[in-house]
């Protein structure tokens, strides 16, 4: 993936039925895919936060910001600087383990801080949290044990401080 190209957009949604298909078929009719996407609820109940992580460049980022500002149920959107958010991936790991490799590997989750939630006779489950970086190297050095399943979510952000810059006004 061309890091470069990649951007965050923190989109404040109505927390209602369907804004999730019209938000994704928006990308989806101008054939832009969309790397991550994690939503959730927000501290207000009727509005969601979607996470959305695509890779662009500056002008199709305009024309997506501009589109996504136009459907009705989005209330806002903020382009998130990576130095100035916090940014969060979720991975749960099933890696492969002997009664050899099983000290090694349990090492390692503790060099990365992750954490142990399963244990069984020929495999280990690890929850990791962290930037992609960590993510991303976390999986390297599992990788020659042997992952045998894994699962990660989209990644989760919000600016640091008290209030976000947004690109759009709110509608509300």
């Amino acid at each position: 993936m061309n890091t470069a190209n990649t951007h965050t957009l923190s989109v404040l949604v109505e927390n209602s039925p369907g804004v999730l298909a019209r938000v994704a078929s928006l990308f989806s009719r101008r054939g832009y895919n969309i790397d991550s996407l994690a939503v959730g609820p927000t501290e207000d109940e009727n509005i969601s936060r979607m996470t959305i992580v695509i890779n662009v460049d500056g002008h199709a980022l305009d024309q997506v910001i501009q589109q996504l500002d136009k459907l009705i149920n989005v209330i806002s959107i903020t382009q998130l600087d990576p130095v100035t958010s916090v940014q969060r991936e979720l991975l749960l790991v099933k890696v492969a383990t002997t009664p050899v490799t099983r000290s090694q590997v349990l090492e390692t989750v503790q060099l990365f801080r992750a954490k142990v939630v399963d244990v069984a006779q020929d495999a280990v489950t690890i929850e990791a949290t962290g930037n992609a970086e960590k993510i991303q190297a976390l999986l390297r050095v599992l990788e020659p044990y042997g992952i045998k399943e894994l699962v990660q979510s989209g990644l989760v952000a919000m600016s640091r401080g008290l209030k976000p810059g947004s690109i759009s006004e709110e509608k509300r």
